[in-house]
């Protein structure tokens, strides 16, 4: 399971796409599958189901830090344009869009996401919430070069959710480096992070007792059968996530119980021992050292460190290194 979820959408899946990752991914020493399969219409449902769980303590402890630390950070900012990559329902982000508007500065928000439609509807609602700012949807995969529309400067440019958990090391400091090249001297980078703490409560994240994530992970399987014509019998396949202790990452897998073969039309017969596992997602876990071993080669210098008394969540602002 992903910490941004929440911020991910219904979006249309292209079967070229799809047919290719599943054929690589399978390939693979490790097989694998990339969890933006996750998320058809049933796999965002699952997930809303998930954030309300009480074992799922990420959403709620990001929205109560951006309770704490949002008016300030925008005063102090006088913030004028918030850009959000992977936006989403924006749920949390009517913290920071609610301090904007208090505070007389906010100008501009533009939300960005890759899908079109949902965005545009998204966009829809917050002009009738927050009618004294500028809602400017873009339509934009972030893992690949974007580019912004105007923005009136101070901007910040924030990465919350804690969705910077799902990239791998080489993939984080590149997107964190096309970030810090859009900022100018008043701009920051704000990000959302989980935090490393007890591995009893990280385990029981992503291990909810009412087997909502097991069916989350489960679901990838069921968009395969249906967008490829696979055969995947899903009942002998278990959930299984674990916190791996050495890469600071929860590791979310499907496990096979019994050996069996799998036909997938376009890639043929995929064998499964028993006890072999396709790994579905990750989701590292930070400290600050971390975070600043990620901004510095990305060209940011970590300006503040804001976490809770309970030492759940952080949200770091970076400003472009001079």
């Amino acid at each position: 399971m992903s910490d941004q979820k929440d911020r991910r959408r219904v979006g249309r899946i292209k079967r070229d796409e799809l047919l290719h990752d599943v054929r690589e991914g399978f390939a693979a020493p490790q097989k694998q599958l990339s969890p933006k399969y996750f998320y058809d219409e049933r796999g965002s449902e699952l997930f809303e189901e998930i954030t309300r769980l009480p074992e799922y303590y990420p959403t709620e402890a990001e929205r109560k830090l951006l309770r704490e630390c949002a008016p300030s950070l925008v005063r102090d900012l006088r913030l004028c344009t918030l850009v959000e990559l992977g936006a989403g329902s924006a749920s949390k982000t009517r913290v920071i869009l609610d301090a904007m508007r208090d505070s007389g500065f906010g100008k501009r928000y533009i939300p960005m996401d890759v899908s079109a439609d949902f965005l545009e509807g998204v966009a829809e609602q917050l002009r009738i919430e927050y009618p004294t700012l500028q809602i400017v949807p873009a339509v934009a995969d972030i893992t690949h070069d974007f580019v912004l529309p105007p923005t009136i400067p101070p901007t910040v440019i924030a990465f919350i959710g804690s969705t910077i958990g799902n990239f791998g090391r080489e993939e984080t400091v590149d997107l964190l480096t096309r970030c810090a090249d859009l900022l100018g001297p008043d701009d920051r980078f704000l990000l959302g992070c989980d935090l490393r703490k007890s591995v009893d409560i990280l385990e029981a994240a992503y291990n909810d007792s009412q087997g909502v994530t097991a069916e989350f992970n489960l679901n990838i399987l069921r968009v395969i059968n249906r967008e490829l014509g696979a055969n995947f019998d899903v009942s002998k396949f278990r959930h299984r996530a674990f916190y791996n202790s050495t890469l600071h990452r929860i590791e979310m897998h499907l496990v096979a119980d019994e050996a069996q073969t799998v036909r997938i039309p376009g890639i043929g017969d995929v064998h499964f021992d028993e006890g072999e596992s396709i790994h579905t997602e990750v989701s590292y876990k930070y400290n600050r050292e971390a975070v600043e071993n990620l901004f510095s080669p990305a060209g940011l210098a970590l300006e503040q460190w804001m976490t809770g008394e309970d030492a759940m969540f952080a949200l770091a602002v970076g400003r472009k290194q001079v």
